[in-house]
């Protein structure tokens, strides 16, 4: 693990910008972060800590998978997802909602889903399970400038956000852990089997293997570039969770003949790398 905590802190320290990250070992359980307790934008990333509210309300009743949910003009101001650029009102049973929310991250229907299980709710939920660096704000940031501070929209760490993947995933198979979420292991598991059928995958999953399968939430904020997820070998099971977390990119990096967003997706990408180099591959 040390020589990969280096070999990750070398790919950040190449960068003009800064970086955060957490990583688990899950098959030895060995972490380890820098910058992790760093409170940032959390970007879309934030939406994991919702979808898990939103099947806590399931698991209570409040809620239904089934039931309608009506998608209104309200947040089609937003670019991300594709129901900003549908027909409004219209409906779609919750679930898919939920389902949109993640694997193309639309936030038609995050403020929606958002707005019904209520911020408050979804804050409650965070502190509950320890995630004491994040606070959800806003349903959806409106006109968020790149100059703005971290306590003006979503926030949270690398490190709260690795600590509800791992949640997550225990609670899959363990209903204790899936009781702190106030969910049952199945689900979890769709939880997990939602963030699988990501769509977003040119950062954490970019370099690995064609077909590896990755439970994860990308987040593109005002200045930043985030992925956090789950990274499974080729054998289907969970090898190392990777939360990573960029902020202040240069709209412009000519000498890389990229963009600030471009490169801290490439950046990403070859972080993971060096994980599954590092804790897969060795493996066999």
């Amino acid at each position: 693990m040390e020589e990969l905590v280096q070999r990750l802190n070398a790919i950040c320290d190449d960068q003009p910008y800064w970086t955060g990250w957490y990583l688990k070992d899950l098959r030895t359980g060995a972490a380890a972060n820098r910058n992790g307790d760093t409170v940032v934008p959390s970007a879309s990333t934030r939406k994991i800590a919702i979808l898990m509210t939103a099947l806590k309300q399931v698991n209570e009743g409040t809620l239904s998978l089934d039931q309608p949910l009506e998608l209104t003009t309200k947040y089609q101001y937003t670019n991300s997802g594709v129901y900003q650029h549908l027909t409004a009102p219209t409906k779609i049973p919750f679930r898919d909602a939920l389902v949109l929310m993640i694997i193309v991250s639309d936030n038609v229907c995050t403020g929606t889903v958002a707005d019904t299980v209520g911020l408050d709710n979804i804050n409650a939920l965070c502190q509950s399970i320890g995630m004491v660096g994040t606070t959800h704000r806003h349903s959806i940031p409106d006109g968020i400038a790149r100059d703005h501070a971290v306590d003006a929209t979503n926030a949270t760490t690398a490190n709260d956000v690795g600590l509800i993947l791992d949640l997550i995933l225990q609670g899959t198979t363990d209903a204790d852990a899936a009781a702190k979420l106030g969910c049952t292991p199945e689900l979890c598991q769709l939880a997990m089997d939602i963030m699988s059928w990501q769509k977003l995958r040119q950062r954490l999953p970019a370099k690995l293997p064609q077909g590896t399968k990755v439970a994860h939430k990308t987040g593109t904020g005002a200045r930043n570039n985030n992925d956090a997820g789950i990274i499974f070998d080729p054998n289907g099971s969970p090898a190392y969770i990777l939360t990573v977390y960029t902020d202040e990119l240069p709209v412009n990096m000519p000498e890389r003949h990229n963009s600030g967003f471009g490169n801290a997706s490439e950046q990403i990408a070859e972080m993971s790398r060096a994980c599954w180099d590092a804790l897969v591959e060795p493996q066999g």
